[in-house]
Formats: C-alpha cells, structure tokens, sequence
C-alpha cells in the first residue's frame, strides 16, 4: 500500500518529502488513508524591538511535546529562519532552545537542505534574464529584484551597466522576494510554472512584460528541484516537525508553505503552524491571505505567545497584548494566552494570573519552556485540548477578492490595528503609486482586483505611532507594489523596516 515513506527520502542527517507528489496521490485516491488533523496557529504579541522574539518556536515546540505526552497524535510546521538575520543573532536561531529545541539545529540555523539558496538562484537567474532583455530591446526597465539571504544596505538601489544603459535594480532578502511568495503559495510544480510566467519582469515603452513572454520555464523551475520538498525533522524528544517556508511577515507573507500545512494535517490529528512575528503580522496574513484567499485551513485554536516582562515593562504599549487575543477570540477562533517565563521570574505567576483574569482572557498557561520544554505544558492543557478536539471543523472564511485596495487595507487597519478606517492616511504619493500599479496590471492583462493585500510595515509597531492615545492613533499608506505572480499587492505602511540587519551576538 502507498503511504508517506513512498514520498519520503533522506537528504543528509534529515529527510526530505515530495508533498506535491502525496497531495497529488491523496487527491487521486480519495480512499487511500488519511487523517484530517485541525490547525492551532502559534503567533505572539507585538515585541516590544523588531529583532527580539517572544519565543513562538521554542512554544510551538514544547507544545508538540506536551501534547503526544497526553497521547494527542501533534506536529508542527515551521518556517526557515533566514541566514542572513535570524541565524546571524538578531533574533535566535528560529529552532527553539533549550528542553524545547530541534534536533541538528545547525542545519536549520544555516540553510537547511539548500531551499533558500536554490530559491536566491532561481530569483536571480530570472533577473539576469531580464538583463539580458534588456540588451535584447525586449524590456527598458528591470522591476524584479535580485535577492541576497546576507544583503549590504549599499545594494538596495544599484545601477547596471553605468554610463551605459544605467538600469536601476535593487536587492532585497531572499525570503521576502517573489519567488519564494510563489513557492509558499503554490500546490504544484505546474502552478508554480504558471505563476513564474506571470511575474512582470520589467517594462517596454511603458507596458508590462512578463517573463512568461520571453523565459523558458523549464531553466527556473529545475533549479527549484529539492526547494519545494519540506524537510521531515524532530524534537529532540522525537516529535515530526516540518520546516518549510520563509520567515519575515512584517516585509512579506511570512508563513509556512501551504503544501507543507496540509501534508502534516492529512499525517496528524493536529498541526501547530507558526506564523511570524505578531499577531499583526504574521497570523494576519495567515488569516487575510493563506485562509481567505488561498484556502488554507481555518485555525481551530490560537496560542499567543508574550513575555512576564511585557505585561509590565511599557504601559504605553500595554494595550496591544489584550487587543491581540480579543480580536482573534472575535473571530471565534479559541485563543489562549501564553506566557513564556525567563529565569528568576517563577514567582510572578500568581501576579500573571490575577492580570490575566482581570483581562478576561482565558485561563494562561505559563512555564519556562527553555528550561522545562513540554513538561511545562502538558498538566495546563486541558481546556486548550478540549477546545480543539471537541470543537467542528471551522468554516471556510469570505474572501476580499474585488473589495478596492484602500477599502481593504481600511478593513485590515480597523480589525488587525485598532485603527478605524477614518484615520487611515493616503501619504502624498501614495494614489499616483496606485494609480501606476493598476495600470502596470492593466497592460499585463491581470486583474489588480484579484490580488491578496500584504500590509509592508515595521513588526515592532501597529499603527504610526503605538504610543498615542487611542483616539489619536493613525495608520499611513506610503506606496504599492505588485507581486502578479504570487498574486499578491504590497502596500508599504506605518514604518515600513523591510530588511532588519543582522546583529551578530
């Protein structure tokens, strides 16, 4: 009989598996075995600085544990951390610590099996074929960026061939181009080939050219190859987890692969996907994006995680916590606050929880969980268990396809920022910035209407500024940029901090 290991093959000290090829299987076998395992997403507060975490991963991994403790059959999908940023320092190694920590975490730390740098190649590859378009009279200007996992600020506007054609091109993070949007969004090779085709390369005399009318496919999907198979790796107390995707919400989508979450529900009973960032970031774009317009599945639980220190240390920032975890138990998705303790601050707990209760949030689970791992959690589980077991299966969500671009990010600012839709400002710009996104789609023949919103904004703030009084609080667009073939429209908002630079500690 066919299974999972038929897919499955090992790939250095960690396994790799072909999840286009199993989802294909099960979509061609509806009789074959399966399970039809619930999502509980993992996000976090608004962290008080842009490079610190509040500790999702090391959550999401002690959480895996705790529950096949209670004989609950749980995996978790994760992102891979970035080389450049996240493994550099800046923000932990995005493999938990600790008793909650993956096993081989050198690998994930620095590149894994490979995915990023394949995904780097690919994305630079069709920039050098713009290039070469541009010499060929097929295009005068260059709009896809060339990416780099370990960027130099002195490479975000470049020139080519200066004094000759001087085309201006820039460089951005691998896991905020195009490309890898592509990958995390895509359920096939062949949609993967059909959303390269899409990609604007560039212009000529004003009107949009995409690759598909000038690439041979073939040359950039080969590269991709192994860059589109999760990596099968474990806890260090044997738990699966599946790490594939990008990390950065706060410039891009920021989530794990599509393929990769619903290969591990058709495994597991229940699937912790961790998003990045906050609340505001990352779980926004799983919800706005990867549920509504791309029809992943519906959480059926939600876990935010925080700090001891952020319920106390700024009252000027105090009110985002609670905002997070009203507005997703708003959406009827079970939420359950958690608080991940540094040494020395056990004897807070009581004070934690009497907060707690005073914000009426449901009972918190709180626990060291660099120190205890899974043990910390798996005796505070049981209304969290319940909920998920015991709760149906979610319904599909609306989609905001054909809703206007400002209306949208309106309805964003409002339900994911606080900020109502009167106090959304338009930067001067911004609408000749729209204005020259619809008509770039126009002349490419795509439907502008048709593009998911990807809020670009700095992850250490919601609104312009966080500290304001409620009332006074405003979200300001500054300018639009279109991803076609992801099917994608970023509006950068707010401080738009696109690539944090690494610091290496």
């Amino acid at each position: 009989m066919t299974s999972i290991e038929d897919f499955t093959s090992q790939y250095g000290l960690v396994q790799k598996i072909d999840a286009f090829g199993y989802l294909d299987y099960l979509k061609k076998n509806p009789d074959a075995p399966r399970k039809h395992g619930k999502v509980v997403l993992v996000t976090a507060d608004t962290p008080l600085k842009a490079s610190r975490g509040e500790g999702k991963t090391t959550t999401t991994i002690a959480l895996i544990d705790a529950l096949r403790e209670r004989g609950i059959d749980a995996a978790a999908v994760l992102r891979q951390p970035s080389m450049g940023i996240t493994a550099a320092g800046s923000k932990g190694g995005a493999s938990g610590g600790g008793k909650a920590s993956l096993t081989h975490p050198e690998l994930i730390d620095w590149g894994l099996c490979g995915e990023m740098g394949a995904i780097e190649a690919a994305q630079n590859l069709l920039v050098s074929f713009a290039e070469k378009a541009v010499d060929d009279g097929k295009l005068d200007t260059i709009l896809v960026p060339r990416v780099s996992e370990v960027p130099s600020r002195s490479l975000r506007q470049i020139a080519v061939d200066r004094g000759k054609g001087d085309v201006a091109e820039r460089v951005v993070l691998t896991p905020t181009c195009e490309l890898m949007q592509i990958v995390v969004l895509s359920r096939s090779m062949d949609e993967i080939s059909e959303r390269v085709a899409k990609m604007v390369a560039g212009t000529k005399d004003g009107k949009a050219v995409t690759f598909g009318e000038f690439v041979d496919l073939w040359r950039i999907t080969g590269i991709l190859g192994d860059a589109v198979k999760p990596a099968k790796t474990e806890t260090v107390n044997g738990s699966p987890v599946y790490v594939h995707g990008g990390p950065f919400a706060n410039v891009s989508i920021g989530i794990p692969t599509l393929v990769s979450v619903e290969m591990a529900c058709a495994l597991h009973d229940v699937v912790i996907v961790e998003a990045g960032y906050g609340t505001d970031a990352g779980a926004q774009k799983w919800l706005d994006i990867a549920c509504r317009e791309y029809d992943a599945q519906w959480p059926s639980a939600a876990i935010v995680v925080t700090r001891a220190s952020t319920w106390c240390d700024d009252p000027d920032l105090a009110w985002r916590y609670p905002f997070h975890v009203q507005r997703l138990e708003g959406l009827d998705i079970p939420t359950f606050p958690l608080i991940n303790l540094w040494d020395g601050e056990d004897d807070q707990i009581p004070a934690l929880k009497d907060t707690a209760k005073e914000l009426e949030f449901r009972d918190p689970i709180i626990g060291n969980l660099y120190r205890d791992g899974g043990d910390a959690l798996a005796p505070q589980l049981d209304a969290f268990v319940d909920a998920v077991t015991n709760g149906s299966m979610p319904a599909e969500p609306h989609s905001h396809k054909g809703m206007a671009l400002v209306e949208n990010v309106r309805w964003v600012a409002e339900h994911a920022y606080g900020v109502p839709a009167d106090r959304v400002i338009l930067k001067d710009g911004f609408a000749e910035s729209l204005q020259a996104a619809e008509g770039l789609c126009a002349s490419a023949g795509i439907d502008f209407g048709s593009l998911a919103l990807v809020a670009v904004k700095s992850p250490a703030t919601m609104t312009d500024n966080d500290r304001a009084p409620e009332a006074e609080r405003t979200v300001t667009l500054k300018k639009v940029e279109v991803h076609s073939g992801a099917g994608l429209v970023h509006v950068n908002l707010t401080t738009s901090l696109t690539t944090p630079m690494p610091k290496i500690v």
